[in-house]
Parts: structure tokens; C-alpha cells; sequence
């Protein structure tokens, strides 16, 4: 690549970054003033919450307008990422967000919601696996096949976000190392555009975080974790799908679909986790309760910013293991990372079984 263009693209990536979250650390304050006029806190009374005095859960505001100015301002219109539709998607999204943080949403308009987000963005934007990339040896499936897949992957990661966003810091600092990975991806195989979107939700999340880092002043609420889902969840599946091995072709990034796992395994490994536990218990996987990963740690312990540097630490230990181990295939290495995450967690209900009975034993590995 010339210099000057590389150059170029260092200025350019720069600047989406320093603009969305200049636009979010602006749009705060003003959220904020609002919120305290209109007493718009978060509901402390609720099982679940971890603070006692209200917060406001508008924070998803900022990062939305700052996300969409940005995408508007210094995407590049390329048939690789269809612009419109992600904004059509993530504005349909948005809006039913909102309006849970302000008067809640059942879960069944909830999922509808979504359904229709995924289908708009797999059927009318064409943003779906087109293969199972070698896992299990399967490669070629049907276009049915292919879109439910895609819809189910894109609502699980969306409803993945939403649910480790219980701490302070966790879910903004997930989506910034998820999206800062698949943007030096993106560039590394030269799709600019598709980086373009990454860094544009990652600048914004990154504003936000200024005021939502122990102690927080604000929450981002559904409006902001289901959106820096639904974009994770975008930028995973044309990850894998520009890296698919195809005859006359050879990927670029090796065991693509491992990695990928690998970066989204933070909020993939504790959603099924706890949707495995509740069923194992005959309660419904979607009735809540305070069994997340991040619960656990507080349990520890730990402050908030703690647990968050803590998972946030596994998550980067998982990709850079997934880069280490890539030659091993996507198998292979989906089988570790899967492991590994099994392992932190057994290594965690040790550590609290252990506070509990106030005795470190090898009995509390087992029960």
C-alpha cells in the first residue's frame, strides 16, 4: 500500500473515532439535564440493580446519535455493507429500546422486534452465512438454512449484549474490544468500509464510558446494549463470510469462524450459561435473576471496574488465543475456547464456595 495512502486511512480512522465520541461525551451532559428535570432514573427497587440511588438508563441515546452521524458522515458507500439497511435496522431497534428504558416492553414484542431487525437485515441486506465454514466438515447449506441461521445468530447476540450489561463499564468496554478487534481485522484485509463501522460504534461506546466507569452517572440502557449487539452481531458475520474458503479461493484470516467465536465468547459463553442453568432448573431462560458471570465476581468481592478489567481481560486472552491457535482449525479451536471459558467458571464457583464455607478444599470443585 503507497504511503500516502495508508496515511490517508491512519487521518480517516482517527477522525471517526475522535468525532463519535466527541458527539457522545457532548450529548451526556445535555442527557443528563433532561433526565434530572424529568426524573427519568432507573428503577433501584428492582432485584437485579446494583445501585441505590437512581441513574438514568439514557446513556444508549448519545451512543445512537453518535453512532448514526458518524456511519452518515464517513461511511464509504461500498456494495460490501448496506448502509441503509443497518441504519434502517439499528433506528427500528433504537426506538423499541427506548421505549423499554422509559415504560418497559414485554419480551414477546420484544423478540418480534428483533425477529424483524435480523429478517430485514438477512433477507433485504443479504448479511447472512453463506456456509458452516468447515465446522463439523459441513460447508455448503441451502438459502433457508442460511437465513434462519443468520437471524438466530444476530438475535442471540443482540439479546447476548443486553444481558451482561449488569455492572458498571462491563458491556460498553465488551463492545469496544469486540469491535476495536474486528476493525484491525477489517483493515487488515483491506475492507475499509466495514472498519469504518466498527471504530464508528466503538468511538461512540468509548464517550460513554467516561460516565458510566464506577461511579456511574449513567446507564445505556436497552436503547445502547441492544445496539452495540446488533452491530457486533453484523460485523461478526461479514467477518466469517469474507474469510470463507471457497475453490478458488483461500482465506485471508485463518479458522475465521473461531476467532469470531472467540471474540463475541464474553457475552455468548454467559447468555447460554445462565439460559442452560434456568432451564436445567425448569424456570423459563428468560426469567431473571443475579447467576451472570459478572454477579459471580461481584460475589468475590471485586468492585465493579474490577470485574469489568477482569472480563475484559479473559476476552482479550481468549482472541489472542484464537490467533495462537488458529492452525488447529475451527473444530479444534472452538472446542478450547469453549473449554477455557468452562474452566473460568468452575475456577470461580470454587473461589465462592470456598468464601462461603470459609475453606479452601477439593470438595469445593465438585460440590
Amino acid at each position: 500500500m503507497p504511503e500516502y495512502f495508508s496515511t490517508y486511512y491512519f487521518v480517516y480512522y482517527l477522525l471517526i473515532i475522535a468525532f463519535s465520541t466527541l458527539v457522545t461525551v457532548l450529548a451526556i451532559p445535555s442527557i443528563l439535564h433532561v433526565a434530572r428535570t424529568r426524573h427519568l432514573y432507573d428503577d433501584v427497587g428492582h432485584f437485579r440493580k446494583q445501585h441505590d440511588h437512581g441513574i438514568p438508563r439514557l446513556g444508549g441515546v448519545a451512543i445512537f446519535v453518535s453512532f448514526t452521524i458518524t456511519l452518515l458522515l464517513f461511511s464509504i458507500i461500498d456494495k460490501t455493507i448496506p448502509v441503509s439497511y443497518l441504519l434502517a435496522a439499528s433506528i427500528v431497534l433504537f426506538i423499541m429500546g427506548l421505549k423499554d428504558d422509559l415504560s418497559g416492553v414485554n419480551s414477546s414484542t420484544k423478540f418480534f422486534i428483533q425477529f424483524i431487525v435480523a429478517t430485514i437485515l438477512v433477507i433485504l441486506g443479504d448479511i447472512r452465512f453463506t456456509s458452516m465454514y468447515g465446522v463439523l466438515g459441513i460447508y455448503n447449506i441451502s438459502y433457508v438454512i442460511s437465513a434462519v441461521l443468520s437471524i438466530l445468530f444476530i438475535i442471540l447476540i443482540i439479546n447476548a449484549f443486553n444481558l451482561i450489561d449488569g455492572i458498571d463499564g462491563l458491556a460498553g468496554t465488551t463492545c469496544i474490544i469486540v469491535n476495536g478487534t474486528f476493525s484491525v481485522l477489517f483493515i487488515s484485509i483491506r475492507h475499509y468500509e466495514l472498519a469504518a463501522v466498527s471504530l464508528s460504534i466503538a468511538g461512540a461506546t468509548f464517550g460513554f464510558l467516561r460516565f458510566n466507569l464506577t461511579p456511574a452517572r449513567i446507564f445505556m440502557g436497552d436503547a445502547g446494549s441492544l445496539l452495540i449487539g446488533l452491530i457486533s452481531a453484523i460485523m461478526a458475520v461479514k467477518f466469517i463470510e469474507l474469510n470463507k474458503i471457497t475453490e478458488g479461493n483461500t482465506s485471508a484470516v485463518v479458522s475465521a469462524p473461531a476467532l469470531t467465536f472467540a471474540i463475541l465468547m464474553g457475552p455468548i459463553f454467559d447468555t447460554l450459561r445462565v439460559f442452560v442453568l434456568r432451564i436445567v432448573k425448569g424456570k423459563s431462560p428468560f426469567t431473571a435473576d443475579r447467576n451472570h458471570i459478572h454477579h459471580r465476581v461481584l460475589r468475590l468481592g471485586y468492585t465493579h471496574l474490577q470485574t469489568t478489567l477482569i472480563l475484559g481481560a479473559i476476552n482479550i486472552i481468549l482472541i489472542i488465543m484464537a490467533f495462537a491457535f488458529a492452525h488447529l482449525g475451527n473444530f479444534m479451536l472452538i472446542v478450547i475456547i469453549l473449554s477455557s471459558s468452562v474452566l473460568f467458571n468452575w475456577a470461580i464457583t470454587f473461589l465462592l464456595r470456598s468464601k462461603e464455607r470459609d475453606k479452601v478444599s477439593l470438595r469445593n470443585l465438585f460440590a
